[in-house]
């Protein structure tokens, strides 16, 4: 994703702007699109400065957070439920997640879902 431009591209299109330059014009002029020198208009009429709306960052897990209190009581009750397990359950209350989802919920929360197999003790005593 692109950075989005400069602030002073910006309040140098929305002074011509309010100096009474057309958009088009200013547009052609500042090298912008119409639509952006209109938008950063609004944006400096409503807000008083035409700032850029914050890009990137999660968009996903608030979602699966909202439905976090059911998940867990589903692992508490069974915690050697597997993901595709967890998912089943979930998705027979009507909750549709994929395991994925379940993946970076509990690695965002700090569990992990590795089940480690029982290892027999290495001898540490001489064999002869």
């Amino acid at each position: 994703m692109g950075k989005p431009l400069s602030m002073e591209l910006r309040e140098g299109a929305v002074g011509a702007i309010s100096l009474g330059m057309s958009r088009r014009a200013t547009a052609a002029r500042f090298g912008v699109s119409a639509a952006s020198a209109v938008r950063w208009a609004a944006l400096q009429r409503d807000q008083g400065k035409p700032v850029a709306k914050p890009q990137g960052g999660d968009m996903r897990s608030a979602a699966t957070e909202a439905k976090a209190a059911r998940i867990w009581a589903l692992y508490e009750a069974a915690p050697d439920i597997t993901l595709a397990e967890l998912r089943a359950a979930l998705a027979a209350e009507g909750i549709a997640v994929a395991v994925s989802t379940l993946w970076r919920f509990f690695a965002r929360h700090g569990h992990t879902r590795k089940i480690r197999l029982a290892m027999h003790r290495s001898r540490t005593a001489p064999m002869s």
